[in-house]
């Protein structure tokens, strides 16, 4: 009788850490990669691998938890700016860098409301009212929108009118409510949402390349990351998030 117990007892200490290796990894994910992230994790487990945890959130709030010490494995940015950020702090995985996804900064009003928006209406249209936008000094959907904004010479006309979100999805859910007329966000975030349509489309060249770069987190510990992350490259990888409305590098 004690040596079965023994015996219990010595195999659920070996499987302990098989079980603990059984655990997918964590990526963080820039919030407008919401629904495409999560259907690749789903493509990942159906391929037979632990599915992966993502936190979703805006880059800069993702990129300051990695600085301030939070554990993860991979990091999926908005923008090239808040990863070389981590990269200049020496928190990336070495020659796992690799930019992605692209995408397109548009206008968005609530489905069935308002009309079109040109860049010669932009300043007069956008100033009618608040404007939703993720936070333009951090969040790289707002940083984009700003600079679109500068550059076609409505920022001044606008400014005091924005209503600063956390995050993308934030200031989507401000259209989507009605809280906003207008909103800026990316084509994906339009593209996920009936409740909103795209009211106008800002030209590539009046913003920086909006660029989402991968990388793992010389962190990690998760032995299933680095297979994720060449999965979320991969010619399979990139059907999933071209369906979603990204284009892919």
């Amino acid at each position: 009788m004690v040596a079965r117990k023994l015996s219990i007892i010595l195999l659920t200490l070996m499987a302990a850490p098989a079980l603990a290796q059984d655990k997918g990894p964590l990526v963080l994910a820039a919030a407008s990669l919401q629904e495409s992230m999560s259907a690749a994790a789903d493509a990942w487990a159906a391929r037979g691998h632990p599915r992966p945890v993502i936190s979703f959130a805006a880059s800069s709030a993702l990129a300051r938890q990695v600085q301030a010490g939070g554990k993860a494995d991979l990091f999926a940015s908005a923008d090239e700016e808040w990863m070389d950020v981590l990269q200049r702090d020496g928190l990336l995985a070495d020659r796992t860098r690799s930019a992605f996804l692209g995408n397109r900064l548009v206008v968005i009003a609530p489905a069935g409301q308002g009309g079109q928006v040109t860049t010669r209406t932009l300043g007069k249209t956008l100033s009618a009212g608040p404007l939703a936008m993720a936070d333009t000094d951090s969040v790289p959907a707002g940083k984009y929108g700003k600079a679109a904004l500068e550059r076609l010479g409505a920022w001044s006309m606008v400014a005091p009118h924005v209503v600063r979100a956390e995050s993308v999805r934030a200031a989507l859910a401000l259209v989507e409510r009605g809280a906003a007329p207008y909103g800026i966000v990316y084509a994906t975030d339009a593209k996920a949402s009936p409740r909103v349509r795209v009211a106008g489309m800002f030209p590539i060249g009046s913003h920086p390349p909006i660029s989402y770069p991968l990388a793992r987190l010389k962190a990690s510990t998760n032995p299933e990351a680095e297979g994720f992350r060449h999965f979320l490259l991969s010619t399979d990888g990139k059907v999933i998030f071209r369906r979603y409305g990204f284009s892919t590098k």
